[in-house]
Protein backbone atom coordinates (compact mmCIF):
# COMPACT_ATOMS: atom_id res chain seq x y z
CA UNK A 1 0.00 0.00 0.00
CA UNK A 2 1.21 3.41 -1.23
CA UNK A 3 1.70 6.42 1.00
CA UNK A 4 -1.41 7.71 -1.59
CA UNK A 5 -2.92 4.75 -0.42
CA UNK A 6 -3.32 5.48 3.77
CA UNK A 7 -4.16 8.90 3.16
CA UNK A 8 -6.80 7.77 0.59
CA UNK A 9 -8.17 5.25 3.48
CA UNK A 10 -8.25 7.91 5.84
CA UNK A 11 -10.23 10.27 4.42
CA UNK A 12 -12.67 7.65 2.34
CA UNK A 13 -13.27 5.90 6.27
CA UNK A 14 -13.53 9.10 8.16
CA UNK A 15 -10.62 8.09 10.29
CA UNK A 16 -9.63 10.48 13.14
CA UNK A 17 -6.60 9.18 14.31
CA UNK A 18 -3.61 7.63 13.35
CA UNK A 19 -2.18 5.45 15.97
CA UNK A 20 1.33 4.40 15.08
CA UNK A 21 3.03 1.47 16.92
CA UNK A 22 6.43 0.18 17.33
CA UNK A 23 7.50 -2.96 19.77
CA UNK A 24 10.43 -3.58 22.16
CA UNK A 25 12.38 -5.92 23.12
CA UNK A 26 10.03 -8.49 25.00
CA UNK A 27 7.54 -8.30 21.91
CA UNK A 28 4.88 -6.06 23.56
CA UNK A 29 3.52 -3.06 21.36
CA UNK A 30 3.69 1.02 22.20
CA UNK A 31 1.93 3.34 20.18
CA UNK A 32 1.41 7.23 19.99
CA UNK A 33 -1.46 8.71 18.64
CA UNK A 34 -2.06 11.76 16.31
CA UNK A 35 -4.94 13.23 15.21
CA UNK A 36 -5.55 12.53 11.23
CA UNK A 37 -5.27 16.38 10.55
CA UNK A 38 -1.56 16.01 11.57
CA UNK A 39 -1.03 13.01 10.02
CA UNK A 40 -0.01 14.10 5.86
CA UNK A 41 2.45 12.72 3.44
CA UNK A 42 5.86 14.02 5.09
CA UNK A 43 4.88 12.14 8.16
CA UNK A 44 5.57 8.87 6.63
CA UNK A 45 9.23 10.38 5.64
CA UNK A 46 10.20 12.10 9.11
CA UNK A 47 8.14 9.81 11.45
CA UNK A 48 7.08 10.17 14.89
CA UNK A 49 9.67 11.28 17.32
CA UNK A 50 9.28 9.03 21.00
CA UNK A 51 11.49 8.41 23.83
CA UNK A 52 13.42 5.94 24.05
CA UNK A 53 15.02 5.82 27.26
CA UNK A 54 11.27 4.81 28.63
CA UNK A 55 11.73 1.58 26.89
CA UNK A 56 13.44 -1.32 28.56
CA UNK A 57 16.60 -2.36 26.47
CA UNK A 58 16.66 0.26 24.18
CA UNK A 59 18.56 3.68 25.06
CA UNK A 60 19.88 5.39 27.92
CA UNK A 61 18.57 8.89 28.55
CA UNK A 62 21.57 11.01 27.59
CA UNK A 63 20.58 9.46 24.12
CA UNK A 64 17.14 9.12 24.14
CA UNK A 65 15.57 10.72 21.08
CA UNK A 66 14.33 8.23 18.48
CA UNK A 67 12.01 7.94 15.56
CA UNK A 68 9.16 5.79 14.01
CA UNK A 69 9.34 5.36 10.37
CA UNK A 70 5.70 4.16 9.62
CA UNK A 71 5.15 1.14 7.26
CA UNK A 72 2.52 1.90 4.82
CA UNK A 73 1.57 -1.99 4.22
CA UNK A 74 0.74 -3.07 7.76
CA UNK A 75 -2.04 -0.64 8.35
CA UNK A 76 -5.51 -2.26 9.13
CA UNK A 77 -8.62 0.02 10.91
CA UNK A 78 -8.63 -1.01 15.00
CA UNK A 79 -11.71 -2.98 15.28
CA UNK A 80 -11.84 -1.40 19.02
CA UNK A 81 -11.65 2.45 19.36
CA UNK A 82 -14.62 4.70 19.96
CA UNK A 83 -13.14 7.05 17.81
CA UNK A 84 -12.35 5.72 13.92
CA UNK A 85 -8.71 5.13 14.06
CA UNK A 86 -5.84 3.75 11.66
CA UNK A 87 -3.21 1.38 13.49
CA UNK A 88 -0.22 1.49 11.79
CA UNK A 89 3.55 -0.61 12.75
CA UNK A 90 6.54 1.17 12.52
CA UNK A 91 10.32 0.52 12.27
CA UNK A 92 13.13 2.78 14.79
CA UNK A 93 15.45 4.95 13.71
CA UNK A 94 17.61 7.14 14.99
CA UNK A 95 17.52 10.83 14.78
CA UNK A 96 20.22 10.69 11.97
CA UNK A 97 18.25 8.78 9.85
CA UNK A 98 20.34 5.04 10.50
CA UNK A 99 18.36 2.02 11.56
CA UNK A 100 18.30 1.14 14.80
CA UNK A 101 20.22 -1.85 15.39
CA UNK A 102 17.90 -3.14 18.79
CA UNK A 103 15.00 -2.77 16.88
CA UNK A 104 13.41 -6.43 16.45
CA UNK A 105 11.16 -5.34 13.36
CA UNK A 106 14.23 -3.88 11.78
CA UNK A 107 16.22 -7.20 12.52
CA UNK A 108 13.36 -9.07 11.03
CA UNK A 109 13.61 -7.34 7.81
CA UNK A 110 17.58 -7.51 7.38
CA UNK A 111 16.92 -11.31 8.28
CA UNK A 112 14.76 -11.36 4.86
CA UNK A 113 17.23 -9.32 3.37
CA UNK A 114 20.03 -11.63 4.34
CA UNK A 115 18.13 -14.55 2.86
CA UNK A 116 17.86 -12.66 -0.48
CA UNK A 117 21.63 -12.47 -0.57
CA UNK A 118 22.65 -15.90 0.24
CA UNK A 119 20.96 -17.20 -2.84
CA UNK A 120 19.47 -19.72 -0.74
CA UNK A 121 15.65 -18.66 -1.84
CA UNK A 122 13.68 -15.19 -1.99
CA UNK A 123 10.90 -15.63 0.53
CA UNK A 124 10.68 -17.31 3.75
CA UNK A 125 7.19 -18.14 5.07
CA UNK A 126 6.27 -18.79 8.70
CA UNK A 127 2.82 -19.89 10.32
CA UNK A 128 3.05 -19.63 14.22
CA UNK A 129 0.38 -21.39 16.09
CA UNK A 130 0.03 -19.73 19.17
CA UNK A 131 -2.32 -21.29 21.72
CA UNK A 132 -3.77 -19.24 24.83
CA UNK A 133 -6.06 -19.35 27.28
CA UNK A 134 -9.21 -17.76 28.25
CA UNK A 135 -9.91 -17.00 31.86
CA UNK A 136 -12.68 -15.33 34.16
CA UNK A 137 -10.84 -13.89 36.31
CA UNK A 138 -6.99 -13.40 37.44
CA UNK A 139 -5.66 -12.49 40.69
CA UNK A 140 -1.67 -12.29 41.73
CA UNK A 141 0.59 -10.64 43.94
CA UNK A 142 4.19 -10.56 45.05
CA UNK A 143 5.11 -8.56 47.65
CA UNK A 144 7.45 -9.08 50.63
CA UNK A 145 5.02 -10.63 52.98
CA UNK A 146 2.71 -12.83 50.83
CA UNK A 147 3.02 -14.08 47.16
CA UNK A 148 0.12 -16.31 45.28
CA UNK A 149 -1.48 -16.40 41.91
CA UNK A 150 -4.90 -17.67 41.17
CA UNK A 151 -7.06 -17.84 38.32
CA UNK A 152 -10.49 -18.89 37.53
CA UNK A 153 -12.59 -20.32 34.67
CA UNK A 154 -16.57 -21.27 34.94
CA UNK A 155 -15.70 -24.57 32.64
CA UNK A 156 -12.17 -25.58 34.91
CA UNK A 157 -12.22 -29.06 35.99
CA UNK A 158 -11.83 -28.05 39.20
CA UNK A 159 -14.95 -25.89 39.73
CA UNK A 160 -17.58 -29.34 39.86
CA UNK A 161 -18.28 -28.31 43.31
CA UNK A 162 -19.12 -24.83 42.88
CA UNK A 163 -22.05 -22.81 44.26
CA UNK A 164 -21.37 -19.81 43.15
CA UNK A 165 -22.34 -20.16 39.34
CA UNK A 166 -26.47 -20.02 40.33
CA UNK A 167 -26.85 -23.48 39.97
CA UNK A 168 -23.88 -25.38 39.03
CA UNK A 169 -24.67 -26.92 35.50
CA UNK A 170 -22.33 -29.57 34.95
CA UNK A 171 -19.74 -29.83 31.74
CA UNK A 172 -16.40 -29.01 33.42
CA UNK A 173 -13.55 -29.75 31.27
CA UNK A 174 -11.41 -32.38 33.18
CA UNK A 175 -7.43 -32.09 32.68
CA UNK A 176 -6.05 -32.72 29.40
CA UNK A 177 -9.73 -33.69 28.31
CA UNK A 178 -10.62 -30.36 26.42
CA UNK A 179 -9.61 -31.54 22.59
CA UNK A 180 -12.00 -30.42 20.36
CA UNK A 181 -14.76 -30.89 22.53
CA UNK A 182 -18.55 -29.61 20.89
CA UNK A 183 -21.00 -27.21 22.95
CA UNK A 184 -21.89 -26.91 25.93
CA UNK A 185 -18.75 -29.01 27.15
CA UNK A 186 -16.60 -26.32 24.99
CA UNK A 187 -18.55 -23.28 26.54
CA UNK A 188 -16.42 -20.47 24.21
CA UNK A 189 -17.25 -20.98 20.85
CA UNK A 190 -18.56 -18.01 20.48
CA UNK A 191 -16.04 -15.68 21.66
CA UNK A 192 -13.49 -16.74 19.75
CA UNK A 193 -15.86 -17.21 16.79
CA UNK A 194 -16.04 -12.79 17.39
CA UNK A 195 -11.87 -13.20 17.23
CA UNK A 196 -12.28 -14.55 14.25
CA UNK A 197 -14.22 -12.30 12.72
CA UNK A 198 -12.66 -9.15 13.84
CA UNK A 199 -9.60 -10.97 12.80
CA UNK A 200 -10.84 -11.45 9.44
CA UNK A 201 -12.30 -7.68 9.15
CA UNK A 202 -8.51 -6.47 9.86
CA UNK A 203 -7.10 -8.43 7.56
CA UNK A 204 -6.24 -11.67 8.50
CA UNK A 205 -6.90 -15.06 6.91
CA UNK A 206 -8.17 -17.02 9.34
CA UNK A 207 -8.21 -21.36 8.71
CA UNK A 208 -9.95 -22.42 11.99
CA UNK A 209 -10.34 -22.21 15.68
CA UNK A 210 -11.07 -24.67 18.31
CA UNK A 211 -10.58 -25.55 22.44
CA UNK A 212 -7.04 -27.30 23.14
CA UNK A 213 -6.10 -29.85 25.22
CA UNK A 214 -6.24 -28.16 29.04
CA UNK A 215 -8.55 -27.16 31.10
CA UNK A 216 -9.71 -24.08 31.81
CA UNK A 217 -10.41 -22.48 28.50
CA UNK A 218 -7.58 -23.37 26.42
CA UNK A 219 -7.91 -21.91 22.99
CA UNK A 220 -6.13 -21.97 19.80
CA UNK A 221 -7.17 -20.04 16.38
CA UNK A 222 -4.90 -20.11 13.35
CA UNK A 223 -4.49 -17.77 10.66
CA UNK A 224 -2.95 -18.40 7.04
CA UNK A 225 1.12 -17.79 7.01
CA UNK A 226 3.20 -14.74 5.55
CA UNK A 227 6.43 -14.00 4.86
CA UNK A 228 8.70 -13.39 8.50
CA UNK A 229 8.05 -10.09 8.83
CA UNK A 230 4.07 -9.45 7.78
CA UNK A 231 3.83 -12.82 9.91
CA UNK A 232 5.17 -10.79 13.00
CA UNK A 233 3.14 -8.33 11.59
CA UNK A 234 -0.08 -10.13 12.35
CA UNK A 235 0.59 -12.42 14.76
CA UNK A 236 0.81 -8.56 17.23
CA UNK A 237 -2.72 -7.85 15.58
CA UNK A 238 -3.63 -11.13 16.51
CA UNK A 239 -2.76 -10.94 19.96
CA UNK A 240 -4.14 -7.53 20.06
CA UNK A 241 -7.51 -8.59 18.94
CA UNK A 242 -7.71 -11.65 21.05
CA UNK A 243 -6.72 -9.59 24.50
CA UNK A 244 -9.28 -6.77 23.98
CA UNK A 245 -12.17 -9.44 22.78
CA UNK A 246 -11.28 -11.46 26.15
CA UNK A 247 -11.89 -7.77 27.86
CA UNK A 248 -15.48 -6.87 26.22
CA UNK A 249 -16.83 -10.19 26.77
CA UNK A 250 -15.70 -9.40 30.52
CA UNK A 251 -12.69 -12.32 30.75
CA UNK A 252 -9.08 -12.30 30.44
CA UNK A 253 -6.76 -13.99 27.57
CA UNK A 254 -3.35 -15.04 28.35
CA UNK A 255 -0.51 -16.38 26.25
CA UNK A 256 1.57 -17.57 29.24
CA UNK A 257 3.26 -21.11 28.40
CA UNK A 258 2.23 -22.52 32.06
CA UNK A 259 -0.64 -20.52 33.93
CA UNK A 260 -1.70 -23.93 35.54
CA UNK A 261 0.09 -26.64 37.05
CA UNK A 262 -0.88 -29.99 36.14
CA UNK A 263 -2.61 -29.81 32.55
CA UNK A 264 -1.10 -28.97 29.28
CA UNK A 265 0.91 -25.55 28.62
CA UNK A 266 0.61 -23.49 25.78
CA UNK A 267 3.11 -23.34 22.95
CA UNK A 268 3.69 -21.39 19.79
CA UNK A 269 4.38 -24.08 17.33
CA UNK A 270 6.07 -22.64 14.26
CA UNK A 271 5.69 -23.61 10.82
CA UNK A 272 8.35 -22.47 8.20
CA UNK A 273 9.65 -23.09 4.38
CA UNK A 274 11.45 -21.72 1.75
CA UNK A 275 10.49 -20.49 -1.68
CA UNK A 276 12.59 -19.35 -4.68
CA UNK A 277 10.05 -17.36 -6.55
CA UNK A 278 7.13 -19.67 -6.91
CA UNK A 279 8.91 -22.71 -6.72
CA UNK A 280 8.78 -24.69 -2.85
CA UNK A 281 12.52 -25.85 -1.88
CA UNK A 282 11.40 -27.64 0.89
CA UNK A 283 9.57 -30.88 -1.37
CA UNK A 284 11.17 -33.77 -2.80
CA UNK A 285 8.87 -36.58 -4.24
CA UNK A 286 9.76 -39.82 -2.56
CA UNK A 287 12.73 -38.53 0.07
CA UNK A 288 11.66 -39.50 3.97
CA UNK A 289 8.73 -37.50 4.79
CA UNK A 290 8.98 -36.01 0.93
CA UNK A 291 11.71 -33.03 2.39
CA UNK A 292 14.32 -32.53 0.10
CA UNK A 293 18.31 -32.11 0.87
CA UNK A 294 17.84 -28.54 1.44
CA UNK A 295 15.10 -28.85 3.96
CA UNK A 296 16.71 -31.67 5.70
CA UNK A 297 20.35 -29.24 6.77
CA UNK A 298 17.67 -26.33 7.33
CA UNK A 299 16.38 -28.87 10.20
CA UNK A 300 19.99 -30.19 11.06
CA UNK A 301 20.75 -26.29 11.59
CA UNK A 302 17.58 -25.51 14.01
CA UNK A 303 18.14 -28.57 15.68
CA UNK A 304 22.16 -27.67 16.06
CA UNK A 305 21.66 -24.85 17.48
CA UNK A 306 18.78 -25.36 19.47
CA UNK A 307 19.98 -24.70 22.94
CA UNK A 308 20.82 -21.40 22.11
CA UNK A 309 18.04 -20.42 19.62
CA UNK A 310 15.38 -21.32 22.62
CA UNK A 311 17.19 -18.41 24.61
CA UNK A 312 15.17 -16.06 21.96
CA UNK A 313 11.67 -18.57 21.18
CA UNK A 314 11.41 -19.64 24.52
CA UNK A 315 12.55 -16.53 26.55
CA UNK A 316 10.83 -16.54 29.69
CA UNK A 317 11.45 -18.16 33.47
CA UNK A 318 7.48 -19.74 32.50
CA UNK A 319 8.83 -21.08 29.42
CA UNK A 320 10.74 -23.92 31.22
CA UNK A 321 7.60 -25.10 33.68
CA UNK A 322 6.31 -25.76 30.37
CA UNK A 323 9.02 -27.41 28.97
CA UNK A 324 8.73 -30.59 30.80
CA UNK A 325 8.06 -34.25 30.08
CA UNK A 326 4.29 -35.25 29.93
CA UNK A 327 2.46 -32.66 28.92
CA UNK A 328 3.09 -33.07 25.51
CA UNK A 329 5.93 -30.74 25.36
CA UNK A 330 8.55 -30.84 22.88
CA UNK A 331 11.78 -31.00 25.13
CA UNK A 332 13.36 -33.80 22.56
CA UNK A 333 15.35 -32.76 20.07
CA UNK A 334 14.54 -34.65 17.42
CA UNK A 335 12.42 -34.80 14.33
CA UNK A 336 9.87 -36.66 12.62
CA UNK A 337 7.17 -37.04 10.58
CA UNK A 338 3.81 -36.56 12.18
CA UNK A 339 5.14 -37.32 16.01
CA UNK A 340 3.88 -34.66 17.93
CA UNK A 341 6.55 -35.30 20.60
CA UNK A 342 9.59 -33.66 18.75
CA UNK A 343 10.59 -30.88 18.59
CA UNK A 344 10.51 -30.76 15.19
CA UNK A 345 7.40 -32.21 13.66
CA UNK A 346 7.14 -32.60 9.84
CA UNK A 347 3.23 -32.55 8.74
CA UNK A 348 2.17 -35.24 6.22
CA UNK A 349 -1.28 -35.27 5.80
CA UNK A 350 -2.89 -33.35 2.96
CA UNK A 351 0.59 -31.89 2.13
CA UNK A 352 1.21 -30.33 -0.99
CA UNK A 353 5.04 -29.73 -2.47
CA UNK A 354 4.31 -25.92 -1.62
CA UNK A 355 2.68 -26.79 1.61
CA UNK A 356 5.57 -28.63 2.37
CA UNK A 357 7.15 -27.64 5.80
CA UNK A 358 8.36 -27.82 8.90
CA UNK A 359 6.77 -27.14 12.45
CA UNK A 360 9.11 -26.54 15.55
CA UNK A 361 7.24 -27.26 18.27
CA UNK A 362 9.32 -25.91 20.89
CA UNK A 363 8.71 -21.81 20.98
CA UNK A 364 6.30 -20.19 22.92
CA UNK A 365 4.31 -16.92 22.76
CA UNK A 366 6.75 -15.19 25.39
CA UNK A 367 8.89 -14.97 22.15
CA UNK A 368 9.40 -11.92 20.44
CA UNK A 369 8.23 -13.10 16.98
CA UNK A 370 10.13 -10.69 14.93
CA UNK A 371 13.29 -12.01 17.01
CA UNK A 372 11.97 -15.69 16.99
CA UNK A 373 11.14 -15.77 13.69
CA UNK A 374 14.31 -14.16 12.44
CA UNK A 375 16.75 -16.50 14.47
CA UNK A 376 15.10 -19.32 13.37
CA UNK A 377 15.87 -18.55 9.85
CA UNK A 378 19.66 -17.89 10.35
CA UNK A 379 19.74 -21.40 11.98
CA UNK A 380 18.05 -22.83 9.62
CA UNK A 381 20.04 -21.13 7.03
CA UNK A 382 23.15 -21.60 8.40
CA UNK A 383 22.57 -25.17 8.65
CA UNK A 384 21.95 -25.43 4.90
CA UNK A 385 25.32 -23.17 4.26
CA UNK A 386 27.32 -26.04 6.59
CA UNK A 387 25.18 -29.14 5.43
CA UNK A 388 24.58 -30.15 8.33
CA UNK A 389 22.80 -33.74 8.20
CA UNK A 390 20.37 -34.07 11.18
CA UNK A 391 20.59 -38.09 10.99
CA UNK A 392 24.57 -38.38 10.55
CA UNK A 393 23.79 -35.75 13.90
CA UNK A 394 21.64 -37.82 15.82
CA UNK A 395 18.59 -36.32 15.35
CA UNK A 396 16.44 -38.77 13.98
CA UNK A 397 14.01 -39.46 12.70
CA UNK A 398 12.17 -40.80 15.85
CA UNK A 399 8.92 -42.24 14.35
CA UNK A 400 7.65 -43.77 17.67
CA UNK A 401 6.83 -41.67 21.12
CA UNK A 402 9.83 -40.76 22.55
CA UNK A 403 8.24 -40.53 25.75
CA UNK A 404 7.42 -44.60 25.70
CA UNK A 405 11.14 -45.21 24.97
CA UNK A 406 13.28 -47.60 27.10
CA UNK A 407 15.99 -45.14 29.25
CA UNK A 408 18.66 -46.25 27.78
CA UNK A 409 17.03 -45.27 24.47
CA UNK A 410 16.14 -41.92 25.80
CA UNK A 411 19.82 -40.92 26.94
CA UNK A 412 20.82 -40.93 23.49
CA UNK A 413 18.63 -37.83 22.87
CA UNK A 414 19.21 -34.46 23.86
CA UNK A 415 17.04 -32.37 25.46
CA UNK A 416 16.14 -28.40 25.49
CA UNK A 417 17.86 -26.61 28.51
CA UNK A 418 16.06 -27.26 31.46
CA UNK A 419 16.26 -23.50 32.65
CA UNK A 420 16.24 -19.66 30.97
CA UNK A 421 19.74 -18.98 32.23
CA UNK A 422 20.80 -22.63 30.72
CA UNK A 423 19.51 -21.27 27.60
CA UNK A 424 20.86 -17.50 28.44
CA UNK A 425 24.36 -19.56 28.86
CA UNK A 426 24.04 -21.42 25.24
CA UNK A 427 23.05 -18.21 23.54
CA UNK A 428 26.61 -16.48 25.02
CA UNK A 429 28.37 -19.82 23.33
CA UNK A 430 26.86 -20.12 20.26
CA UNK A 431 25.43 -17.23 18.78
CA UNK A 432 28.28 -16.37 15.43
CA UNK A 433 24.60 -18.02 13.54
CA UNK A 434 22.74 -14.76 14.93
CA UNK A 435 25.68 -12.40 13.36
CA UNK A 436 25.84 -13.47 10.02
CA UNK A 437 24.53 -10.56 7.63
CA UNK A 438 24.51 -8.31 10.34
CA UNK A 439 21.38 -9.61 11.30
CA UNK A 440 21.53 -9.74 15.14
CA UNK A 441 24.42 -7.82 16.34
CA UNK A 442 26.78 -8.69 19.27
CA UNK A 443 25.79 -5.30 20.97
CA UNK A 444 21.81 -6.53 20.48
CA UNK A 445 22.56 -10.00 21.56
CA UNK A 446 24.79 -8.81 24.87
CA UNK A 447 21.79 -6.65 25.71
CA UNK A 448 19.18 -9.19 25.42
CA UNK A 449 21.22 -11.77 27.79
CA UNK A 450 21.96 -8.43 30.16
CA UNK A 451 17.96 -8.23 30.57
CA UNK A 452 16.59 -11.63 30.72
CA UNK A 453 19.60 -12.52 33.41
CA UNK A 454 17.78 -9.72 35.05
CA UNK A 455 14.03 -11.46 35.05
CA UNK A 456 15.84 -14.83 36.24
CA UNK A 457 17.70 -13.57 38.74
CA UNK A 458 14.22 -11.73 40.04
CA UNK A 459 12.16 -14.79 39.94
CA UNK A 460 15.27 -17.05 41.30
CA UNK A 461 15.43 -14.65 44.59
CA UNK A 462 11.53 -14.56 45.25
CA UNK A 463 10.50 -16.72 48.22
CA UNK A 464 8.31 -19.33 46.44
CA UNK A 465 4.73 -20.47 48.07
CA UNK A 466 5.42 -23.92 47.86
CA UNK A 467 8.34 -23.69 49.74
CA UNK A 468 6.27 -23.39 52.80
CA UNK A 469 4.68 -27.04 51.43
CA UNK A 470 8.18 -28.08 52.02
CA UNK A 471 10.60 -26.36 54.42
CA UNK A 472 8.35 -23.87 57.01
CA UNK A 473 8.23 -27.40 59.52
CA UNK A 474 11.74 -28.24 58.96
Amino acid sequence: MSVQNVLSTIKENSIMFVDFRFVDLSGHAHHITLPSTEVDAETFVNGVAFDGSSIPGFRGIEESDMVMIPDTESSFIDPFTDHPTLNIMCNIHTPDGERYERDPRGIAQKAEEYLQKSGVGTAAYFAPESEFFIFDEVRYESKMNTSFYEVDSAEAGWNTARKEEGGNLGYKIPVKGGYVPVAPVDSQQDIRSEMVRLMQESGLRVERHHHEVATAGQAEINFRFDTLTKTADNLLKYKYIINNVARQWGKVATFMPKPLFGDNGSGMHVHSSIFNGDSPLFYEKGAYANLSPLAMHYIGGILHHAPALIAITNPSTNSFKRLVPGYEAPVNLVFSKGNRSAAIRIPVAAVTPKGCRIEFRTPDSTANPYLAFAAMLLAGLDGIKRKLDPVALGYGPFDKNIYDLPDEEKKEIRSVPGTLDEALDALEADSEFLTEGGVFTKDFIDNFVQLKRAEAKAVAIRVHPHEYSLYFDC
